[in-house]
């Protein structure tokens, strides 16, 4: 009776200590999926500051933030494979080191030059580091608890929201010790380096029993298919538009045609394409990557536009600029809620669509009143639009992978997941490289005919008319998404895991794939 006493309790004992390492090892990888969110926010409030100090071209602000976007999603997929071969403890460790270095080389950068290359390389991190988040829930948690895990990310994804662009004001504001922007970057060191110690000590190691192998010819003709329509979108406007430009986003086409025909080849040798072709035979899935992908032109195009006509234009300081984007992030988040837990149940596809178009009619409203009050507007006039632009947003983001995932069979929708993730950063990158020719083309039109800072404004304007009719295509291609999404039963939820090839997660769920979409 003793011994099994004794044994009882070491047993009980080591089963409380592996609950406390499983929830520290949730704050670390929370931590890391907070990191990543904010320092895609972060950055944009501080552009104008780096643009002034540092002396750089619109070119290379532009690129700053789409060279992550970028270098994410060309490493996305390849990212959570890694982790699946190797090990996902591994590669996060691995992620959130090289995610320290890179932002380290970013907050010291010398020049420019510098800082887009670590941009860059930061991008490529976290995409080595975010897709191994949600896998290692799934193989530290059990399912019962899974739940509350994905309530507590989708709050951290709101705080991310929110926090981004405040933090990013107050330490731009600040200028701590006289970096100025810098501790904008300088901020992840304390905070990956603690990571880094304790995650090595906490995090539970696991693999994909069934992994997919590494498809790195396609993840080259990805990266130069977006490079040869990204680069010469972005640079064009300072070279006078040459020639090489049109010929680079030509031999784009080119090279998705020699993918399309590498991945089928792929498919056929090893059954391990970077993209899994037979999902757009699927009429939702292959309209909700278009969705995906020109929503992602949107909110690139308007966030960044956004950022310099308040600072550049209108000379507000990066807290005045900050503070004003609160309604904004506010109403995303309630509007996320609601149409997830309330909305969508009742009325499905139009939720969607309502949120298409109840964001477009912000944008026009916005275009107006900035035009109205022009140099003089104030941030309380701007709430209306942004509140508007908000609620419309969060109809949209919360809801839109379900839809676009609900006719994908279920082995595919680790695959699609990460498909999802890819294409939305993707547009991002796009969008924020067309800033050139709806925004900058304007703005140094208008100062050459002598408008002064009210060129800002007339640039804004131009943008977000383009963005308004970007979002009636939005609305329009929704119509090929399911009019409702599947329910599933508590026999299929519990089915077995599937292999990821998107996220990268291994033994990946419904709902994980949804909470991933969210992070990634």
């Amino acid at each position: 009776m003793t011994s099994t006493a004794a044994a009882a309790g070491t047993t009980t004992e080591a089963s409380g200590a592996a609950d406390r390492r499983r929830w520290f090892a949730l704050a670390i990888v929370m931590t890391a999926a907070f990191m990543d969110l904010v320092d895609v926010t972060i950055v944009n409030i501080a552009l104008p500051t780096i643009k002034a100090d540092e002396g750089a071209t619109t070119g290379q602000i532009q690129w700053i933030t789409a060279g992550y976007a970028l270098a994410f999603a060309a490493l996305l997929i390849t990212g959570g494979r890694l982790g699946d071969i190797f090990g996902r403890k591994r590669l996060f460790l691995l992620g959130i080191m090289g995610f320290t270095v890179a932002s380290a080389l970013c907050g010291f950068a010398a020049n420019p030059e510098m800082l887009v290359a670590s941009r860059i390389l930061q991008g490529g991190m976290a995409a080595m580091m975010v897709p191994q988040v949600l896998s290692i829930v799934h193989a530290t948690f059990p399912a019962h608890e899974r739940g509350k895990v994905f309530g507590l990310f989708g709050a951290i994804v709101g705080l991310g929201a929110v926090s981004g662009p405040l933090l990013g004001a107050l330490l731009t504001e600040w200028n701590i010790a006289g970096l100025e922007w810098r501790p904008i970057f300088l901020i992840n060191l304390p905070v990956g380096i603690a990571a880094l110690i304790l995650g090595s000590r906490v995090i539970t190691e696991s693999k994909a029993p069934t992994a997919l192998k590494l498809d790195l010819v396609g993840v080259v003709l990805v990266t130069l298919a977006m490079l040869a329509l990204v680069y010469p979108l972005t640079q064009g406007r300072e070279n006078d538009w040459p020639v090489w430009g049109y010929v680079m986003m030509a031999a784009s086409v080119v090279i998705v045609a020699v993918l399309i025909a590498y991945e089928k080849a792929k498919t056929r040798r090893d059954g391990s394409p970077l993209i899994e072709l037979s999902l757009f035979r699927v009429k939702s899935f292959a309209a909700g990557i278009a969705v995906q992908t020109v929503f992602g032109i949107t909110t690139g195009i308007f966030f960044l536009t956004w950022t310099l006509y308040m600072q550049m234009g209108l000379g507000w300081s990066a807290l005045r600029a900050g503070l004003t984007g609160v309604p904004f992030s506010i109403a995303v988040s309630v509007a996320a809620g609601v149409s997830v837990q309330k909305l969508v149940p009742r009325f499905g596809r139009k939720v969607l669509q309502a949120g298409a178009l109840t964001m477009a009619a912000g944008v026009l409203i916005y275009a107006f009143e900035a035009g109205h009050y022009g140099l003089g507007i104030a941030s309380w006039q701007m709430a209306l639009p942004l509140v508007v632009m908000g609620l419309g947003m969060g109809l949209i983001v919360a809801p839109l992978t379900d839809a676009v995932l609900s006719e994908v069979p279920r082995e595919h929708a680790g695959s699609a997941s990460g498909l999802i993730n890819t294409v939305m950063q993707m547009g991002n990158a796009l969008g924020l490289s067309l800033v050139s020719v709806v925004f900058f083309n304007v703005v140094e039109d208008h100062f050459a005919q002598g408008a002064g800072s009210a060129a800002f404004i007339d640039g804004f304007r131009n943008a977000l008319l383009w963005a308004a009719a970007i979002l009636v295509g939005i609305f329009l291609l929704m119509f090929a998404l399911p009019k409702r999404a599947p329910q599933e039963s508590p026999e299929e939820e519990k089915e077995g895991e599937i292999t990821a090839g998107g996220t990268g997660t291994g033994g990946t769920s419904h709902d994980e794939t949804r909470t991933g979409e969210l992070i990634g």
